[in-house]
């Protein structure tokens, strides 16, 4: 059993942190609710305290109890400062000034609070002192608005505290992910590319960096952020991918995710084509192979896992081929056929290939597809 305190503080999604104190109690740890006046406006402190199974303590100074670990869960962009800038005002922020261990931090705020230059600054802050974060998550906020801001689910939340508290299921792997897609340059403005948003990467990143493992990111012009906590590396050209790839060392799990151009112009312009009215006619020439470089190179006991946008039942089977042709473990189909999964959206749907069988993950969201691909690479560890 561990003993967490679990800062609460103000905005409406305080309630949320009833759930996350429940799953803390149900795994039998000691959770000490620290509730600020601000949160109490939401939820109030007897509630915490409830859900805690502790009676409403006597002890003057419940926040330099001596704990585990320390959770702030919703942390308002206050907060963040605080936390950030050493400002004890209150029973969570003495709390984290007293507090001599790890510290999990997830953010809720407005989106337009969340990507002020002093919130990022903050972020970078508490991130260079060995603060975990979490979130926020992009949706649809209390306001109305949409963006980054939403407080991370309780239980990805919890998750994340859990592998904190205990070592996770990859810590020890050195696991290499690409992410987004590759941009082939036709001249000094122009380029070839895709619509890879690179959310399924940075999905895959986050939740192999809670399971505790050592993640380098591979990042081709992402629209999203790479997780905290994650060594992101740019490689917009298919060509500085595979270089970065080849000079990781003891890499144990290869998950190529990015979308990488298959083909570059043959001769790209050095300046501007400007637009003169005419045709232009571009001979295109195919791109390294990241996949099959990488399996070449495999040694005994690397997993190589490959994902596949296709088009419909033809197209899984060209990606069952890929466990031969490329000498994948595990390939991971979508059909890029829709418009509601895979490139570019929130959600996915995929087909798992593996030697030994086929798994299909029905539609759900990217973070929720990733932990299904990591459940499986993990029992091809096993194995």
């Amino acid at each position: 059993m561990s003993r967490v305190l679990l800062g609460v503080t103000g905005g409406i999604a305080a309630y949320k942190a009833c759930e996350l104190t429940r799953l803390f109690v149900k795994r039998g740890d000691e959770v000490i609710p620290l509730v600020t006046p601000g949160a109490q406006r939401f939820v109030s402190e007897e509630t915490f305290l409830a859900l805690a199974r502790r009676p409403k303590s006597e002890d003057r100074y419940p926040h330099l109890t001596r704990a585990d670990l320390l959770v702030v869960a919703p942390c308002t962009a206050n907060t963040l400062a605080k936390l950030a800038h050493g400002i004890a005002d209150n029973v969570l922020t003495e709390a984290a000034l007293a507090h001599r261990g790890p510290m999990l931090v997830a953010p809720a705020m407005n989106p337009r609070m969340w990507a002020h230059a002093a919130t990022r600054a903050n972020v970078e802050t508490l991130i260079g002192r060995g603060v975990e974060l979490v979130g926020p998550d992009e949706g649809e906020l209390a306001e109305g608005e949409w963006g980054v801001g939403r407080l991370a689910d309780p239980a990805l939340i919890f998750a994340t505290a859990v592998t904190l508290l205990e070592p996770g299921s990859l810590a020890g792997r050195r696991i290499l992910i690409t992410a987004g897609g590759t941009r082939e340059p036709l001249d000094s403005v122009r380029f070839l590319g895709n619509r890879s948003s690179g959310r399924m990467g940075v999905a895959l990143a986050a939740e192999a960096r809670r399971r505790g493992g050592d993640v380098i990111l591979l990042a081709a012009n992402l629209s999203v952020e790479p997780p905290h906590g994650v060594e992101a590396i740019p490689t917009p050209t298919a060509e500085s991918m595979l270089d970065a790839a080849l000079a990781l060392p003891g890499v144990d799990v290869a998950l190529l995710a990015a979308a990488v151009a298959d083909y570059r112009p043959a001769e790209a312009l050095a300046a501007k084509r400007p637009k003169d009215g005419a045709g232009w006619t571009i001979d295109l020439e195919p791109t390294a192979d990241v996949a099959r470089a990488l399996a070449e190179r495999k040694r005994k006991g690397q997993l190589l896992v490959l994902f596949g946008a296709e088009h419909g039942a033809e197209g899984l089977e060209r990606k069952r081929a890929m466990l031969d042709s490329k000498n994948a473990d595990l390939v991971v189909f979508n059909d890029v056929g829709r418009s509601d999964i895979g490139f570019d959206a929130t959600e996915n749907e995929v087909t798992l290939v593996a030697r030994d069988g086929e798994r299909f993950v029905p539609k759900a969201s990217k973070a929720a597809i990733a932990a299904a691909v990591l459940d499986e690479v993990e029992r091809l560890l096993a194995g």
